[in-house]
């Protein structure tokens, strides 16, 4: 992952879901409730993911996050590009706090090179606070609060240029 894609990550604007910017074929794509690694399968044959950082940090290391969050001294963070046939199609980066990994939500600590989508998707007690649209440089991204057996964590998404969220019709 490109240290400029994280920091473009990392600024994005969010905006209401009815603004003007918001053409119906990106929303589609944003505020997608299913699992965003479904959604690429569509597109291509395979989708993988490398990791580019995991591992626990203080609050301050993800403040931004954290206040959508629990208070806790720690937080899991995972950062990761998913690619659709081995393009860079997403970068991902996950916030869970420390309280969250609890019982089997510890598995989120080991998921490696498994997608974030495989793991939440499969379980029953999954649900989703709110999906923000944000923008930076040109580029859609997201965010969301999901919860595991009501144990909150925060997804933010970058779609980079290649995804298929970009593509024209006939690309599609």
């Amino acid at each position: 992952m490109s240290h400029n894609a994280l920091q473009q990550l990392l600024a994005l604007r969010w905006l209401e879901t009815d603004a003007p910017s918001l053409s119906a074929s990106v929303l589609d794509w944003l505020l997608e409730e299913d699992s965003m690694t479904r959604r690429f399968e569509q597109h291509c044959h395979k989708v993988t993911v490398e990791p580019f950082r995991e591992g626990f940090v203080d609050a301050e290391a993800v403040a931004q996050e954290a206040a959508l969050l629990p208070a806790d001294a720690h937080f899991w963070l995972r950062e990761v590009v998913l690619l659709g046939d081995g393009v860079p199609w997403l970068i991902g980066r996950t916030v869970v706090p420390e309280s969250t990994l609890q019982g089997p939500e510890q598995m989120l600590q080991q998921l490696g090179t498994r997608p974030l989508g495989r793991y939440l998707f499969a379980s029953s007690t999954l649900s989703r606070d709110f999906i923000d649209p944000g923008q930076v440089d040109g580029l859609w991204g997201r965010r969301s609060r999901l919860r595991l057996s009501d144990k909150p964590l925060l997804l933010t998404e970058l779609f980079l240029p290649a995804s298929p969220l970009y593509w024209t019709p006939e690309q599609g």
